[in-house]
């Protein structure tokens, strides 16, 4: 039984309803912009009021000190204060400054309150993220969790965006608050130290690791069998693609883990079942349940991107031995959703005098709404993050009766609570929220997923499913933790022992960090709160009601790999296999990232430097943007052997002889390269897999799912759409289809080149066939969007990035989209490229994911570090420095990256003091 007493919409009525709620604020908002019905002075007056002020005094409450803000042409904050409590109290009035409307955004996502901002169409996600509870674990952590000092940063920085909120009516914040106003009587509140705090949650969300794998691989055995499923989730190619560390294991003696040990083989993979075997299978008649899950997980917010294979970054360090500075030089670049503004802030944090008061030295990339930094440098060390991908998410099928849940046969009463949605322009809803000892019933805010697991084939130990199981999630960062600690001690670290007492503290989300010092060092440490399971690999959800299949605890941070100063001289991580599985104790996950990307930097490194060869920074900067594409190594050859007899078709196969498979902007034969891969996995896959996977506005004919035999008048074809959203639809064509294709392209008969037939095209029973058809079908989609000329075609053409602003720029009118959005930009790159402009093969070809952000540290050299963020660092549509660094950052250039004091005063173009 429901126990939400106002049960949400169906996810189509709710879409509906938010694209109408969204178009009639845009509309408003091009009322204002214009300044219709209130003059075209207004409208100006209103956008520039709420631009800041950058040079002179502002008195600034609870200062003890002056504090400067030093900005340079872009619009890059340095801060130079006495005092600690002062330097993070300037941190939160400049960010407030420049980002307070995306800071207010985000704390509405993470608490659950959008609908107090935009109303009835943010009803469902509300619900969703209030039964996850990010706010209330943000709200633990701050209470009970974290240290004195942490919260004193924390209260400092809040009280300086509250300065800056003091006396200010919400026009004068930012001109979407003049919008908010015409639909929404909208008051801004203070700011709160949780309010910092619960954006690690989001942070964490987005890189929770295989959930969306985990329910994939149960939506596909409504129609692929194990062994199929299983083909389609290869295992990692370790002999392929290196992982991040090539020896090191745990020393069974100690509990500790060895970097400088050989690995030796083992069974760190023994726990788990095959997918579609075990007693946790949620496959079969669950599968529309499921996919009502994916739906739910589509209408939250991406904040950082898409979750799945695209999700990640590169990052690498080569030591001074290979370099021409003779120190370490670290790249990152963290790939993530394009937003505007940018997801990242630049800024430096300076104690005038560093001291055992004033320890902070540091710049780089922050995140609006929260203190300190989260990538860069400080006066000795520099650091950067990847995903490290480590599965930290369960789903658990729950037996429910009417008294509670079921555990061994016994039953256990829920864990309830009751949670009031505000809604602008509407009446409160009330859910009561139902969690299991694994965690949130999630199954409670779907109608359909009240019925989960009706028809899920389980073992004869299950027990009766009655009305069905529930599902539950379990997940690391539902539990208070320590990263916000773990932010300020890697800013004020010195050396490799303070950085890993800082990682400890990293518990979620789980990340890749590498080192580099001024000493010459370089490192990489993998900290996390990474689950140990006594049964069950994370692969599928598990039975909620055997006890046998809880978390036993977590992986001990002395287990955790990590190396120091390896003897090849450099460290590459890029979401691929940390370590090899067979060498290593505890299962991180088995949903890596395939290693495209980080094999290609291993390859760019070792051809640079054999024979002596030495790396400057700008090389690090070519290899960011080196855009290569590792499927078309393998499949460009087959393609280009195919007998083609149709002149158009064989006019652009031509484009591909001679092509080095670069995916530059102006490429035509990328363009129609990838518009083949495209159609390679849709006729081979995509077709075949259930309509939850598929994207929206996929329809094809396809037998019933459980139909057997000939197709006839009594078991005929039906016309099946796709429901899943295009930017996390499958086959995504990311790394992972690489892996799938790469043994098949040598079996010229295997099962998956069979295709049906069709009135103009006929079946395909060999690869050959296939990949023909494939290369017509290609054909004739670039001519309808790309015009029939193919010496026309372009890459760039068809893979463009557009910048929407996040609340108010996703829909409308084309002029509001002009306001308020920027672009396109076309674009080199691609998927799994080291350059990793995103795109989805089942979606479009549409730049859905990017490098958020690309910096290439000197170390011990700062002031020769250079960086680049997406957009700029304003938040505010029409000033200068809203997307002022995005035409640098697609031509794959960087700025110039001041650090110390005289370099800083050179670059200056505005200096802002702050007096108590």
């Amino acid at each position: 039984m429901p126990s939400n007493t106002t049960a949400p919409p169906g996810k189509k009525t709710a879409k509906k309803k938010g694209r109408r709620a969204r178009l009639i604020l845009v509309v408003l908002v091009l009322a204002l912009v214009a300044g219709i019905g209130f003059g075209g002075y207004w409208g100006v007056s209103t956008v520039r009021a709420s631009f800041p002020q950058t040079t002179g005094e502002i008195r600034l409450d609870k200062l003890s000190a002056d504090v400067e803000v030093k900005r340079d042409a872009n619009g890059v904050p340095q801060i130079y204060a006495d005092n600690e409590t002062d330097l993070f109290r300037a941190q939160g009035y400049v960010q407030a400054q420049d980002r307070f409307y995306e800071m207010d955004v985000r704390r509405h996502v993470t608490a659950g309150r959008l609908s107090e901002m935009f109303g009835e169409s943010q009803v469902d996600t509300d619900a969703f993220l209030r039964t996850l509870g990010w706010r209330r674990v943000a709200q633990q952590e701050y209470d009970k969790v974290l240290s004195p000092e942490t919260k004193k940063y924390l209260q400092a920085y809040a009280e300086g965006v509250n300065a800056y909120l003091k006396d200010r009516a919400p026009k004068d914040v930012s001109v979407e608050y003049a919008a908010l106003a015409l639909t929404n009587d909208y008051t801004i509140e203070p700011w709160t130290p949780v309010d910092s705090v619960a954006w690690l949650k989001a942070m964490a969300w987005d890189l929770r690791g295989n959930m969306q794998d985990e329910i994939d691989r149960s939506l596909m055995t409504s129609r692929l069998s194990a062994k199929q499923i299983k083909q389609l989730y290869p295992e990692y190619p370790y002999a392929l693609h290196q992982p991040i560390l090539d020896k090191g294991t745990v020393d069974a003696s100690t509990g500790k883990f060895d970097p400088k040990a050989d690995a030796t083989e083992g069974d760190g993979t023994t726990t788990g079942d095959t997918p579609g075997t075990g007693p946790g299978n949620a496959s079969g008649g669950v599968s529309s349940q499921l996919g009502a899950l994916s739906e739910v997980l589509d209408t939250v917010p991406a904040l950082l991107g898409p979750n799945g294979n695209g999700i990640g970054s590169n990052s690498w360090v080569v030591a001074g031995k290979y370099t021409t500075s003779g120190k370490p030089l670290l790249a990152n670049d963290p790939h993530l959703a394009p937003q505007l503004p940018s997801l990242w802030y630049q800024m430096g944090l300076h104690c005038r005098s560093v001291s055992a008061t004033c320890r902070y030295d540091v710049a780089g990339y922050t995140f609006s709404g929260m203190p300190g930094v989260i990538i860069g440098h400080n006066d000795k060390i520099a650091w950067g993050l990847t995903n490290l991908g480590a599965d930290v998410t369960d789903l658990y099928l729950e037996k429910i009766g009417p008294d509670g849940y079921f555990v061994d046969g016994k039953v256990k009463p829920f864990q309830s609570r009751e949670e009031i949605i505000k809604v602008a322009g509407g009446s409160d809803r009330t859910i009561t929220v139902r969690s299991t000892e694994h965690g949130p019933l999630v199954s409670d805010r779907s109608s359909e997923l009240e019925k989960v697991g009706q028809k899920a084939p389980v073992g004869n130990s299950a027990p009766d499913r009655g009305t069905g199981y529930g599902v539950s999630l379990q997940w690391t960062a539902l539990q208070p933790g320590h990263s916000m600690d773990a932010i300020f001690a890697l800013d004020r670290a010195k050396d490799f022992t303070t950085f890993r007492a800082a990682a400890k503290n990293f518990e979620v989300p789980s990340q890749n960090l590498i080192y580099a010092d001024t000493e010459g060092h370089i490192g990489y440490q993998s900290p996390g709160k990474i689950p140990q399971r006594a049964k069950g690999d994370g692969t599928l959800p598990a039975p909620g009601w055997d006890s046998s299949y809880r978390w036993k605890g977590y992986i001990p941070f002395e287990k955790l790999p990590y190396e120091y100063d390896p003897e090849r001289g450099y460290i590459v991580t890029a979401n691929q296999a940390v370590i090899d599985q067979k060498t290593y104790p505890d299962l991180l996950t088995k949903d890596w990232g395939y290693g495209s990307r980080s094999q290609r930097i291993n390859d760019l490194i070792e051809s640079k430097t054999k024979d002596g060869g030495k790396i400057s920074p700008d090389d690090m900067r070519t290899m960011q943007t080196d855009n290569r594409s590792e499927i078309a190594t393998l499949l460009n050859p087959l393609l280009l052997k195919i007998d083609i007899a149709d002149p158009q078709v064989r006019e652009a196969q031509k484009l591909l002889e001679g092509w080095d498979y670069t995916q530059d902007p102006d490429s035509a034969a990328a363009a129609y390269f990838n518009a083949v891969w495209r159609n390679v996995l849709k006729l081979a896959f995509g077709n075949k897999l259930p309509k939850e996977l598929r994207a929206e506005g996929d329809c094809i004919n396809v037998r019933p799912a459980q139909a057997t035999g000939p197709v006839d008048e009594q078991n005929k074809l039906v016309r099946e759409c796709g429901e899943r959203d295009p930017d996390s639809a499958q086959p995504d064509g990311g790394d992972r289809w690489y892996e799938v294709v790469r043994p098949l392209l040598k079996q010229e008969k295997n099962e998956w080149w069979k295709t049906p037939g069709n009135r103009l095209d006929p079946a395909t029973e060999t690869r050959d066939q296939l990949l023909a058809r494939a290369m017509k079908d290609a054909r004739w989609e670039l001519t309808a969007k790309l015009g029939k000329d193919v010496s026309t075609w372009s890459w760039g053409r068809l893979h463009q990035l557009t910048l929407k602003n996040q609340t108010l720029g996703t829909a409308g009118p084309g002029v509001v989209q002009q306001l308020l959005n920027r672009g396109p930009w076309n674009l080199g790159g691609g998927e799994a490229a080291v350059d990793a402009t995103g795109w989805n093969a089942a979606g479009g070809y549409e730049v859905i994911w990017v490098p958020s952000m690309r910096m290439v540290v000197n170390v011990g050299d700062w002031d020769k570090s250079r960086w680049v963020n997406l957009t700029g660092a304003s938040g505010h549509a029409f000033h200068s420095n809203y997307t002022d660094q995005t035409d640098t950052w697609a031509k794959g250039e960087l700025y110039d990256w001041a650090y110390g004091k005289a370099a800083v005063d050179a670059t200056a173009k505005d200096t802002l003091t702050l007096k108590p």
